[in-house]
C-alpha cells in the first residue's frame, strides 16, 4: 500500500493519501481546499486515481477540497449520513467499507466532537485514522455542533482503544508537530482517556476547557455543509494566465519545454547554470540570459516584474530553486523548465551554442 501524511500548516490539519500499489486507486482522508493543488500534484506524481475523499466530520477549522477535487479529478464525496451535508455522492454509516483496489478500510461512528464524525480502520487493523475523536494525548473539544463529552467517551474506548496494542492511530490534527501515536500508547498516556480515567473526570475535563470557536468557524462549517463547493468569498484558487502551467509537488510551477519553446518570446528566460555550461555541449534556449544561480540574488533589480519569468539549467534542479528564491522575492509569474536543457534537447528544440553534432 502507498500511504502519505500531508499536513496544512494554517489549520494544522492532516491529510491522509491511501492507494493501493497495483491498482493504482487512491483514498484521500480530510483533504484542505487551499491544498488542492498540491494533493493533485502528488497523485499525478505517483500515477494514482483518486477514487474518493472521505471526511471525519464537518471541520470547523478549515473548509474540506472535497467539491474541488471531485471537479478536477472525478473523485466522489464520502460524508457521515448524520453530518447534514449536501452534494455527498456516498452517505456513510458505521459498518460501511470503502474499497481503493484489492484493500478497503472499515467505518466506524465516533460520535461525540460532532455528531457526525467518523473513523476509518485499515483492513488489517493496522492502522486507524481517527479525525478528531482522538487526537494525540489529546481529543477534539465537545462544546459545539452537538457534541457530547459523554458520547465521545465511549466512542474511543469502544470503537478505537478497543483496537489491537500496536494499531498505529492517525490524528485530524496536531498542534504540535506530532505526527502518529498507537492504541497502547494512548491507553496508558491519554490523560483524558488513558490511565484510570473514568467518564466524570472525562467529562468534568471537557466541561472546563474554555476554549475560545475557531477562527475559521463561521466560514468553515456553512461551507463544509456544502461539501467545500465554493460560494461569496469562498473561490477555487486562481490558475496562472500567462501559460498552462503544471504545479509540482515540490511546491512550484513547471513549464514544459515545447510550451515554452511557443512562448520564448514573451517571458524572461533565466539560465542559472555557469557560464561553461551555457556555451557547453548542451548549448542553450535561444534569447536567454545567463545569471548564474550563486549571483541571482544580488541580480533581482535587473529582472523585470511585470513579465513572466522562466528559470532553466541542466536538469531543473537548479532552477527549481532559483523559482523558488524569486518567489519569495515577491516575483509572482516564475516556472520552472520541467527536466531543463536535457529534456529540451531530447525534444529536439532549437539551442544556441551547441553544434549539431553535440545534439546528436
Amino acid at each position: 500500500m502507498i500511504f502519505r501524511q500531508l499536513f496544512d500548516p494554517v489549520s494544522s490539519t492532516y491529510t491522509y493519501l491511501l492507494a493501493d500499489r497495483a491498482s493504482r486507486q487512491a483514498l484521500l482522508i480530510d483533504p484542505v481546499f487551499e491544498q488542492v493543488r498540491r494533493d493533485e500534484a502528488l497523485l499525478r506524481e505517483l500515477g494514482l486515481t483518486l477514487l474518493a475523499t472521505l471526511e471525519t466530520h464537518v471541520h470547523a477549522d478549515h473548509v474540506t477540497g472535497a467539491w474541488l477535487l471531485q471537479q478536477r479529478c472525478g473523485s466522489r464525496i464520502a460524508v457521515a449520513s448524520v453530518a447534514g451535508t449536501q452534494g455527498a455522492d456516498r452517505l456513510l454509516a458505521h459498518g460501511d467499507r470503502v474499497e481503493f483496489g484489492s484493500r478497503h478500510l472499515q467505518v466506524r461512528s465516533t460520535p461525540g466532537h460532532t455528531n457526525g464524525c467518523l473513523s476509518y480502520v485499515l483492513d488489517d487493523q493496522t492502522l486507524a485514522f481517527t479525525g478528531d475523536a482522538l487526537l494525540i494525548r489529546g481529543c477534539g473539544r465537545t462544546d459545539f455542533q452537538q457534541g457530547s463529552a459523554e458520547r465521545l467517551y465511549h466512542s474511543v474506548h469502544e470503537q478505537l482503544l478497543s483496537l489491537g496494542d500496536d494499531c498505529l492511530l492517525y490524528p485530524g490534527h496536531d498542534y504540535r508537530g506530532l505526527t502518529c501515536t498507537s492504541v497502547a500508547e494512548e491507553r496508558r498516556w491519554n490523560p483524558r482517556f488513558g490511565g484510570s480515567s473514568s467518564l466524570g473526570d472525562f467529562v468534568g475535563y471537557m466541561n472546563n476547557l474554555g476554549l475560545p470557536h475557531p477562527r475559521q468557524m463561521d466560514r468553515a462549517v456553512p461551507a463544509n455543509l456544502r461539501c467545500g463547493r465554493p460560494e461569496g468569498d469562498l473561490q477555487a484558487p486562481a490558475e496562472p494566465g500567462w501559460a498552462p502551467l503544471v504545479w509540482a509537488f515540490a511546491g512550484l510551477w513547471e513549464i514544459e519545454p515545447r510550451t515554452l519553446h511557443e512562448l520564448s518570446r514573451a517571458v524572461q528566460l533565466i539560465d542559472v547554470r555557469e557560464p561553461a555550461e551555457f556555451d557547453g555541449p548542451l548549448g542553450h534556449v535561444p534569447g536567454a540570459r545567463l545569471l548564474p544561480l550563486a549571483t541571482l540574488a544580488s541580480c533581482l533589480d535587473e529582472l523585470r516584474r511585470d513579465q513572466p519569468l522562466v528559470t532553466l539549467c541542466r536538469s531543473g534542479a537548479r532552477s527549481a530553486q532559483a523559482a523558488l528564491q524569486l518567489g519569495r522575492a515577491g516575483f509572482d509569474n516564475v516556472a520552472n523548465l520541467a527536466g531543463g536543457m536535457l529534456r529540451w534537447q531530447a525534444e529536439r528544440l532549437p539551442v544556441e551554442g551547441a553544434s549539431e553534432s553535440e545534439r546528436d
